[in-house]
């Protein structure tokens, strides 16, 4: 397809409540939105790398920079013909992988609804390690909470979550808010799946600390060393005995294979934004069935718009861990996406969401909350020929 125009949208979504994690807290989600245009059609992506360069190196202001300035011209006004070509044409431009995924995953989106098949069914294709699907496929989705203002609200959150189904729950961990924390979910829910996310919060000198968390059985330990790190991830998997889940580390096919090679861990959290968008995460996927690792999709709070883009992700094969994809209602007041997302009970006793049996990816945002909440837009459209 030839690429017409491109254009860029920074918004800034308030949550329902404040999101702390090891690296801060956020009162509002700021994510990117990318409308891309070619013959007529068009269809949308996102990435949503927050407010500050504190997760990772991106920042919302800055992918808004880089896709204006940078990246959205050096497409537009090309003919793409896969996700592929478009990562060959923003090789030369290092890092910035939330700006690369916007781009990616809109590509990927447009593609779909112009073929007239549900994204979902277009990743599968693309994948070497899934098999087809048609129709509406269910993703279990598990519960995460955030550091919360106490351990009762937390054990009161975390009940409910197992009440209504949610098969595992995810627990931010950091200082000050650790083995305490964890020993006394433990306590109240001793069989159920949990697991904790330390957002590259720690070092090697808690190598002790992170030895006593054998002792709770949990599921995996998300990223507990630093944000560019392997090699240390490789010592610690080798000294416990709890599976090392990377995120922030892995942010390239590259990272991925090297993390593999040296068993820096056992789990890999796939997130489009972090890695460049859903051409390298099918690769990743492919790569981590391959060589028995598992791995999973993680969210970025996205709006509906980029997390369904997670959705079409997590039902590739090899994605059976419960998907960090959230109903909209569990953090926004107003989702600006047009196809909010809920959870319902599948047959199995277990959260879940399905996938939209519509072309493309189904969801838009909606024009009166686009508006509401965009900081700024840009349009760059191919020049006359």
């Amino acid at each position: 397809m030839k690429i017409d125009a491109v254009d860029i949208y920074h918004l800034a979504v308030p949550l329902i409540e404040p999101w702390r994690t090891a690296y801060g807290e956020d009162a509002e989600v700021e994510t990117v939105l990318v409308e891309m245009h070619s013959g007529g059609e068009s269809a949308w992506g996102e990435s949503s790398p927050l407010a500050a360069p504190c997760y990772s190196p991106d920042w919302a202001g800055g992918v808004f920079a880089v896709l204006e300035r940078w990246m959205a011209p050096a497409i537009v006004g090309a003919a793409i013909g896969a996700g592929e070509e478009l990562q060959e044409r923003l090789a030369h431009f290092k890092g910035n992988t939330f700006a690369k995924a916007a781009l990616d995953v809109a590509w990927w989106s447009l593609e779909a609804q112009r073929q007239g098949r549900p994204l979902h069914v277009l990743i599968n294709e693309a994948s070497s390690a899934s098999s087809s699907v048609d129709g509406v496929v269910d993703v279990a989705v598990g519960a995460d909470f955030g550091v919360l203002d106490s351990i009762d609200e937390l054990l009161r959150r975390v009940g409910e979550a197992f009440d209504e189904g949610f098969p595992r729950v995810k627990l931010k961990f950091r200082p000050g808010w650790d083995v305490t924390m964890l020993r006394a979910v433990r306590e109240r829910f001793p069989q159920q799946d949990i697991h904790i996310d330390c957002n590259a919060g720690y070092r090697m000198d808690a190598l002790d600390t992170f030895c006593r968390l054998d002792d709770f059985q949990l599921a995996m330990i998300e990223q507990p060393l630093a944000y560019d790190d392997l090699v240390d991830h490789a010592r610690l998997q080798a000294a416990i005995r709890t599976p090392v889940c990377l995120d922030e580390s892995v942010r390239s096919v590259e990272a991925a294979e090297m993390a593999i090679e040296i068993e820096a861990c056992r789990y890999i959290n796939i997130k489009p934004g972090r890695v460049g968008g859903l051409t390298p995460a099918i690769a990743i996927h492919d790569m981590c069935r391959e060589a028995g690792v598992g791995c999973w999709v993680g969210g970025m709070l996205e709006t509906a718009v980029g997390a369904r883009i997670c959705l079409a992700l997590a039902t590739l094969e090899g994605l059976t861990y419960p998907a960090d994809i959230f109903p909209s209602a569990r953090f926004f007041h107003e989702d600006p996406g047009d196809a909010p997302l809920e959870t319902h009970l599948g047959q199995d006793g277990q959260r879940k969401i399905a996938t939209l049996d519509a072309p493309g990816l189904g969801c838009r945002p909606r024009p009166d909350l686009l508006e509401k909440y965009t900081k700024a837009k840009a349009r760059i459209v191919a020049s006359p020929s």
